[in-house]
């Protein structure tokens, strides 16, 4: 039996009740103030005043009271005048006559004055007991969260909140396999026991950011229908020693109470990462912790029927220990969702959306390669903006269109100012990109060219491969680099090489990296080809000081000559082009001053006439001939 959160209202039914009490208190003495303090409506006269009046036949009553007197003039029924008398002597004696006046003696009356001294005492006294009782609250609640510093974070999902279920997620059906097993299992534990089978104990969870990971998880505990343990990595290190080792314990314990159960850690990175790269000499708090998953997971003690588990997008700084078979026995890599299955995710996500006939997910789903499920739903969300900003009833393919290219290279920047010089020179670089890309054989088609700033760029000229991608060669290496030089090239061959701008600072540095990947990670390089340099990018900053790179200086000079060849390389190609199509660049550039945007069909109809150099041809072959 799963053990009951907390119920979420107790924290504010606290601060209400403890409100309550003060409000009470505060009314409390209110009252005993109202009650013994006395009601000074009458006006006040000396004695003489009040004698003389009663001797004229102004008065017809007078109390008296002590030495107070009250006093009620003819024609009225309450006295409106007090004052007060000689303490040694009557009124009589102080001048009033025989018969002006009906006197009455009232005895003193002692009760205002008991609860008004009653009152002196017993409010000061109870404000002190509400000011320690509220003292002694503070402190317990102090010593509570002192004592529970210790006890784990995790929030109890998948009883009585509303489920997620594998089949409200689309794609990945790789990963909803591998986990439905362990959902299985969970149901029906005998049918594998009887086969001599055992679950695994953790299952890591590893894909980019966005393909859906802890949704995936939220599914698993939706299905499961056991307690889901959920907490995030972080939540385990704080600055005290010991603190996160004691979370991992009481964690543990809680979910092996109510076994079967599932523990699932996000970002488990930020605990997980290889020990010994730490500042503190592998015994810093983040060190203890991981040392406490490791026990819990695969200790001594055995068969507690809890799955732990995982998700990362950095699995390559992980433990070696943790990876180990009987810790996360499976490894479930959830992977960039493919085409069908962009399709499916973006129709869940605009299956509430009311949606036109104009819209076309297939086709969007075509153009999105690449792109994650968080990716698709920011699209989805973002076309419904842009209809709600036009007052539209429905999502139209336009929307659709818009919202996808500010996704993907942000939005357009219309307001900003732009003179014709500025103007002309963007052209240019965006066509020298556009007719490099064309011509070359293996580069992706051209989907559109705009000389509008749009994001952080003065202007775009965007690729699409027309379909999905495993793998990328040499060719389409090179054909990439082309046309990222097209643009400075482009600049160079109309303004002249010391007319070139910071235009193609993005470009320039995108192409270096390209460059440095294939030589270093891919071994795509001239003389260093086959052989690869991997450098951890995921290391801490201690652990790069301490260790070596993975090659010597003379490697790390033929790398940098590797690099330095590939670009002048593609700046050839791309001069070789651009040059031989001279006409054809001047037409796409005065289109895109005249138009400002141009889509794939309009650049196609434009660069029809566009040819590839012989020189280029040339090149290609030799290409061929050395990878023979």
């Amino acid at each position: 039996m799963a053990q009951k959160q907390q119920p979420p209202k107790r924290k504010m039914n606290t601060i209400v009740r403890l409100t309550l009490f003060w409000v009470i208190l505060a009314f409390a003495a209110l009252g005993i103030v109202a009650l013994t303090s006395p009601h000074d409506t009458l006006q006040s006269e000396p004695i003489s005043q009040v004698i003389s009046d009663a001797n004229a036949g102004k008065v017809s009553k007078i109390d008296v009271q002590g030495n107070n007197l009250t006093v009620t003039l003819k024609n009225q029924d309450k006295p409106t005048i007090k004052s007060v008398k000689d303490s040694s002597s009557s009124i009589y004696e102080q001048g009033l006559q025989q018969n002006k006046a009906t006197v009455t003696n009232i005895p003193p009356s002692e009760t205002g004055s008991t609860l008004w001294n009653l009152a002196i005492i017993v409010i000061p006294v109870l404000l002190i007991v509400g000011f320690f009782m509220f003292m002694m609250r503070q402190a317990q609640g102090q010593n509570n969260q002192a004592m529970g510093f210790g006890k784990s974070k995790a929030k109890l999902y998948g009883i009585d909140k509303e489920k997620v279920v594998f089949g409200d997620i689309a794609g990945n059906d790789n990963a909803k396999q591998d986990l439905e097993e362990v959902v299985d299992f969970l149901k029906h534990p005998k049918k594998y026991e009887s086969l001599g089978a055992k679950i695994p104990k953790g299952v890591l969870l590893v894909g980019s950011p966005g393909t859906g990971k802890t949704m995936l998880a939220r599914a698993v505990a939706g299905e499961a229908n056991v307690p889901f343990f959920s907490i995030s990595g972080s939540e385990f290190v704080e600055m005290f020693v010991g603190v996160g080792a004691s979370r991992v314990r009481d964690l543990f314990a809680k979910a092996k109470k109510n076994a079967p159960a599932i523990i699932f850690i996000d970002e488990i990175d930020a605990v997980g990462r290889k020990r010994g790269s730490g500042m503190g000499g592998g015994h810093d708090e983040r060190e203890q912790t991981l040392n406490q998953i490791l026990v819990e997971m695969d200790g001594f003690e055995t068969g507690t029927n809890v799955i732990v588990l995982a998700a990362t997008n950095r699995a390559d700084v992980l433990d070696a220990a943790l990876l180990r078979p009987g810790r996360f026995d499976r490894r479930t890599n959830i992977m960039l969702p493919e085409r069908k299955d962009r399709e499916a995710i973006l129709k869940v996500h605009f299956k509430n959306k009311p949606v036109d006939e104009t819209v076309a997910i297939d086709k969007l789903a075509a153009k999105t390669a690449g792109s994650s499920g968080a990716d698709l739903a920011n699209i989805a969300n973002e076309a419904a903006i842009i209809a709600a900003r036009r007052n539209a009833k429905k999502i139209s393919n336009a929307d659709l269109t818009e919202a996808f290219e500010k996704v993907a290279i942000g939005p357009e920047r219309k307001t900003k100012v732009m003179s014709e010089d500025e103007r002309r020179m963007t052209a240019y670089h965006e066509a020298g990109h556009a007719i490099v890309g064309h011509v070359l054989p293996d580069s992706d088609p051209v989907h559109k060219v705009t000389i509008i700033p749009r994001g952080g760029t003065g202007g775009v000229t965007w690729f699409l491969p027309p379909e999905d991608k495993s793998y990328t060669n040499v060719y389409e290496f090179k054909d990439i680099l082309a046309r990222a030089m097209g643009g400075r090239v482009a600049e160079k061959i109309i303004y002249g090489a010391d007319g070139i701008t910071t235009g193609a600072g993005s470009d320039l540095r995108k192409a270096t990296e390209i460059a440095r990947d294939m030589i270093i990670e891919q071994g795509m390089g001239t003389k260093l080809r086959d052989q690869v340099f991997h450098e951890d990018a995921g290391g801490m900053m201690f652990d790069k000081m301490t260790h070596e790179r993975p090659y010597s200086d003379d490697t790390a000079k033929e790398i940098d000559r590797e690099v330095e060849a590939l670009i002048k390389e593609a700046s050839l190609r791309a001069e070789l082009v651009i040059t031989h199509n001279r006409k054809s660049l001047d037409a796409l550039a005065a289109a895109l001053l005249e138009e400002e945007t141009l889509e794939e069909k309009d650049v196609v109809k434009l660069l029809k006439h566009t040819t590839l150099p012989k020189e280029v041809m040339l090149h290609n072959q030799s290409e061929v001939a050395l990878a023979a």
